[in-house]
């Protein structure tokens, strides 16, 4: 073997890996995974923060213990970042792909990266779908919710409203990752997980959340998203975000402090989309992929 090809086997085998980091662990391997994943992200390195972050679902698994609530959202930064870069991809391919010259080039150019994006999508919806999104768990939850029968419009207790906050996050997320696949891979499947896991979060986060509450809110955006560009209902896209906006305002003084900023600014991009979606024409499908989305 030449030097060089050494060389560029040496730099293939320095790829990260967890296992090099063994002998480094804490007593407490899962803070230890918090603060390399923390440091992923401050150096940039997504890909390395994913790694940490599914180790991490799996050590509380095997704890028998939740995420927290900074420890998701480090979860979910993690992936937007990596899909995040391979969707900027794609859309400019895509775009690209209007070069009869070299037509054939951009297509198998496009073709590695939507494998690329595939590959991402469907590790982070195993991720959800294994370890963290909990069915008998939502079903208690809808099954202990006030029948409007009975007059009441009060949500549930905390401890049953914290349990309920995080699956709605989870089922958002993984309906986020299908309607990526649906996007760049259109397949009836796709879809239809996608409004399925879309539904079920919209359904249990008005029993568990405030309509203020940012997480509600950033399902209500991406939801009206995949109504109008993977579902192209329109109609119904408009509606939900209408409806979602309206009644966020209804009930801003139920907004907490903590949650000002960021349902502030996922209402704007609600009434963005909507501006956008009744002013231009049907038909323009680059107007389309300029809606707003949740960043979480």
């Amino acid at each position: 073997m030449s030097r060089s090809e050494e060389e560029n086997t040496q730099q293939f085998s320095n790829q990260f890996s967890l296992e090099k980091f063994a002998k480094d662990w804490g007593e407490c391997k899962r803070k230890d995974l918090v603060f390399l994943a923390r440091t992923a992200e401050a150096a940039e390195r997504y890909d390395d923060m994913c790694t940490c972050m599914g180790e991490l679902v799996k050590e509380t698994k095997e704890l028998k213990e939740s995420l927290t609530v900074d420890e998701r959202n480090l979860l979910s930064v993690a992936y937007k970042n990596v899909i995040g870069a391979r969707r900027a991809s794609w859309r400019t391919l895509n775009a690209e792909s209007q070069d009869e010259k070299n037509a054939g080039l951009i297509k198998h150019y496009k073709k590695t990266v939507e494998e690329e994006l595939k590959s991402i999508c469907k590790n982070v919806i195993a991720i959800l779908e294994e370890n963290l999104i909990k069915k008998e768990e939502i079903k208690k939850i809808m099954d202990a919710a006030p029948k409007e029968s009975d007059g009441s419009t009060d949500k549930q207790d905390s401890t049953k409203s914290q349990d309920g906050e995080a699956q709605v996050f989870y089922l958002k997320m993984a309906g986020d990752y299908y309607r990526y696949l649906a996007e760049a891979v259109p397949s009836d499947a796709n879809e239809k997980k996608a409004a399925q896991f879309y539904k079920q979060a919209f359904e249990l986060s008005t029993e568990v959340l405030e309509p203020t509450h940012p997480i509600r809110l950033g399902l209500a955006l991406n939801y009206s998203v995949c109504f109008y560009e993977i579902l192209k209902d329109k109609k119904k896209a408009c509606q939900l975000a209408k409806d979602a906006f309206d009644e966020a305002i209804s009930k801003l003084d139920k907004l907490e402090e903590s949650d000002y900023k960021d349902s502030t600014l996922i209402m704007q991009l609600l009434r963005d989309n909507l501006t956008l979606w009744t002013s231009t024409d049907p038909e323009n499908q680059d107007d389309e992929n300029n809606a707003n989305e949740a960043g979480d």
